[in-house]
């Protein structure tokens, strides 16, 4: 699926935003989960839905949410509820380019949607998604499939290209966990930042150590953003998912394997959120307060 050139593009960068991660036909059902799933969000003013398997509830919103101007922000492994992007997490061409890059057996870890629809306040601050998943390796992926044309204008994801070949930072304050590298790391982070742009129905790959963040939605278009997170299939997690899911572990490529190989580094562990979404680990509050 991906070009000898795409591949290259990605080691180097820690990123590649690359064309047509799924048909035409699976981006319109994606589509139009969502708009069915915000249109619920309206009749709630905290948090609600199926739990997931650890009892925290599916569907987030951030504080400033009401029915007149949803600001859901956040669906937790949709592919637990929806056929439509269960299917897309397993049977795409997303999940072909992830194999190009990471080998042919590969495993899915977890998925979410992260919204941010016109007027919400929602803001990503700079992080390592390794820091939320440590596995015993670093050959993981996460897939960011464009549900709508994402821009600076309606914030989209910004990154630092070759960040993943440097350093891990940590994302605790002293004690604290706060998920978040230190501002002042932020800051000078940011003097390389580029914007990952592209249409709906692209996909934007991200090397797990890759530091990213994005700003808020400050147009009248909504951004959408399906992340599934996959590892390739001899990574293990060293810490519980922060999103745990009954498809947890499952091989969407190839093969399973008993063999977990290993990569020499000394790796701080998260603590693990409690509250509906990490943005209010964060410190962004939800919907109600919580």
């Amino acid at each position: 699926m991906l070009s000898d050139a795409q591949i290259e593009e990605f080691w180097r960068d820690g990123y590649l935003v690359a064309e047509n991660g799924v048909s035409g036909e699976q981006l319109r059902r994606l589509q139009e989960s969502v708009h069915q799933w915000v249109e619920e969000s309206r009749a709630h003013d905290t948090p609600f839905g199926e739990p997931t398997v650890d009892g925290r509830p599916r569907f987030d919103m951030g504080e400033e949410h009401c029915a007149q101007r949803p600001a859901l922000r956040r669906v937790n492994n949709p592919s637990e509820i929806s056929a439509h992007y269960h299917d897309v997490m397993r049977n795409s061409s997303m999940v072909d380019m992830v194999a190009d890059l990471i080998g042919a057996n590969v495993k899915y870890h977890h998925c979410k949607i992260n919204l941010k629809l016109p007027g919400s306040h929602t803001v990503v601050a700079y992080h390592q998604d390794f820091s939320y998943t440590p596995h015993t390796n670093d050959d993981i992926v996460t897939a960011l499939l464009m549900l709508d044309d994402v821009s600076e204008e309606n914030g989209c994801p910004m990154v630092v290209p070759g960040s993943h070949r440097g350093p891990q930072y940590s994302l605790f304050d002293g004690a604290t966990f706060t998920g978040f590298v230190d501002p002042e790391q932020e800051r000078a982070l940011k003097a390389r930042e580029v914007a990952a742009t592209g249409k709906a129905g692209d996909v934007c790959l991200m090397h797990t150590r890759l530091l990213h963040g994005s700003a808020p939605n400050l147009s009248d278009r909504p951004r959408g953003l399906f992340i599934c997170v996959y590892t390739a299939a001899d990574a293990f997690p060293l810490a519980r998912n922060p999103m745990p899911s009954e498809l947890e572990g499952t091989i969407v490529r190839g093969e399973r394997t008993r063999v977990a190989r290993l990569m020499q580094a000394d790796i701080e562990l998260p603590e693990q959120p409690k509250t509906a979404s990490f943005f209010t680990v964060q410190g962004q509050s939800s919907a109600g307060g919580e």
